[in-house]
């Protein structure tokens, strides 16, 4: 998944009223990325559920291996997507970095200006004008000519949005486990947790219409196929 802004380690406050959890996630992770996030994790868990319930044991030894499968796959894809969040966090840093150094060794001002020029210009092409574009580069390397270069290494902030993701991915995954808690029989409770888990890949993509502007229950179906067919592809593969 492309890094957003809020991937990039730039946190924003929490809106007004919001406040524990939620507003820490909120913080470092935009409403794209997060249901991109549930969404991902979904397909996890029921990928490996549905892997798992091929060779499960009868009776409540297979629900307990069912149970640490689901849990397993939240812990394990929370902490890959955490790792990935910093990883993200620190390339964007990296190519502000190199952005500016590149700027501050150019032989003068108007190699400076090509520098800034060849990184911001086609990204700008159908939203300003030839003169508009020429006095944001002017602008932007008068001000990087001075800005502070941002850090290359892990900050804390990187360990906070690492955290937020770890955090969306376990909670909106757990209901998965619930069936495992409260049923004895494992392919009932294998069916309860799959229904749930599709039910959610429903609700993520009626989420999404919200953003996109489209048909809630078109684009929570379409979600949910999109998201049986890789579980397919996945469990067809041996993943």
């Amino acid at each position: 998944m492309r890094p957003s802004a809020s991937r990039a380690g730039v946190s924003r406050p929490a809106v007004g009223g919001q406040h524990g959890a939620e507003g820490f996630v909120e913080r470092y992770l935009d409403p794209a990325s997060r249901l991109g996030e549930i969404l991902f994790g979904l397909i996890m868990v029921l990928s490996v559920t549905l892997t798992a319930g091929l060779s499960v044991q009868e009776g409540p030894e297979g629900v307990r291996q069912l149970l640490l499968a689901a849990l397993g796959c939240n812990v394990a894809w929370g902490i890959i997507d955490a790792a990935m969040y910093v990883m993200n966090c620190l390339t964007e840093r990296v190519e502000k970095a190199h952005f500016i150094w590149a700027i501050r060794a150019a032989s003068d001002e108007q190699a400076a200006l090509g520098v800034v020029r060849e990184e911001i210009e086609p990204r700008l092409e159908l939203l300003t004008g030839p003169e508009n574009r020429e006095l944001l580069c002017r602008a932007i390397f008068e001000y990087l000519s001075h800005a502070e270069v941002p850090p290359t290494g892990v900050t804390r902030d990187d360990l906070h949005g690492a955290l937020a993701c770890f955090w969306l991915v376990f909670v909106s995954c757990l209901p998965a486990a619930l069936p495992f808690l409260f049923l004895s029989e494992p392919t009932t409770a294998l069916r309860v947790s799959n229904l749930l888990l599709i039910a959610m890949l429903f609700l993520v993509g009626h989420k999404w219409a919200q953003y996109a502007h489209t048909n809630g229950i078109v684009t929570g179906l379409v979600m949910m196929a999109i998201g049986l067919a890789l579980v397919g592809i996945a469990v067809a593969l041996g993943g």
